[in-house]
């Protein structure tokens, strides 16, 4: 049996693994779907402001402490890759595998808005004018998105190399015209220490792909095999999914 401890990407709480949760307990696993500090719906002004990526990777660390997990998998969407290296790197050999589903894999020193492109800085910077300090949700995605602290995006990673038995990406190749991750694609298919997924979705791929995205982190290449074939000759264009949300 697998502990996994799943973490949201910008903008939203645990609600966002909502489809993939159910399908991995099926399986008989167990699963933890994180809301990080400044992303709760009790959340106050001051504590929005004070988050950062130091805060997100304590709220996983004290995560792991509370339930006792010694031997995690852990996943992180989009921004939540910045948050799930920077715990890994100090969860003491806590974490046996590491996801990052369409996600930042940073190196030392990097940041989220260093590690992105222009159009998310674009989206940061115009989202977080109005308070200074958080980030509204862009587009018009689901209601239940929360404005994102700003000092999460912008502080960079301290890492020491702590290292991890199993680390996977998975790319979602539906929205090229805006993913930052293409390079990083490429990085990690050169690197013999990772291996790579490729998903025809847009990037919110536990809403759009459950099952495929249930696949993986089970290691069921079979079914997501399945689904890529199924994606691959739908009609409907990939252009047309939701918009991205980081």
């Amino acid at each position: 049996m697998t502990t996994f401890v799943l973490v949201p990407g910008g903008w939203k709480g645990s609600w966002a693994y909502e489809a993939v949760v159910p399908l991995l307990e099926r399986a008989g696993h167990t699963v933890h779907a994180l809301t990080l500090t400044g992303l709760r719906p009790g959340d106050d002004p001051a504590t929005v402001a004070a988050a950062n990526l130091d805060t997100h990777a304590d709220d996983v660390l004290r995560h792991l402490d509370r339930h006792h997990i010694t031997d995690a998998t852990l996943v992180g969407h989009s921004y939540a890759g910045m948050v799930i290296a920077a715990a890994a790197d100090r969860a003491d050999g806590r974490i046996s595998r590491l996801v990052h589903l369409d996600a930042y894999v940073p190196r030392e020193g990097e940041s989220c808005w260093s590690a992105t492109n222009d159009y998310f800085r674009g989206v940061f910077a115009t989202g977080a004018a109005g308070s200074g300090y958080a980030v509204r949700p862009p587009g018009n995605g689901d209601p239940r998105r929360r404005p994102h602290p700003l000092a999460s995006f912008l502080q960079t990673i301290r890492l020491t190399g702590t290292p991890i038995p199993h680390r996977e990406f998975v790319y979602c190749s539906g929205w090229e015209h805006q993913t930052p991750f293409a390079p990083l694609r490429a990085r990690l298919e050169a690197d013999p220490g990772w291996r790579v997924h490729v998903l025809p979705t847009g990037h919110n791929a536990m809403k759009e792909a459950p099952d495929a995205v249930a696949a993986i982190l089970l290691g069921d290449r079979g079914r997501t095999a399945a689904f890529t074939v199924r994606a691959m000759r739908s009609p409907r264009s990939l252009s047309r999914r939701n918009p991205p949300i980081v």
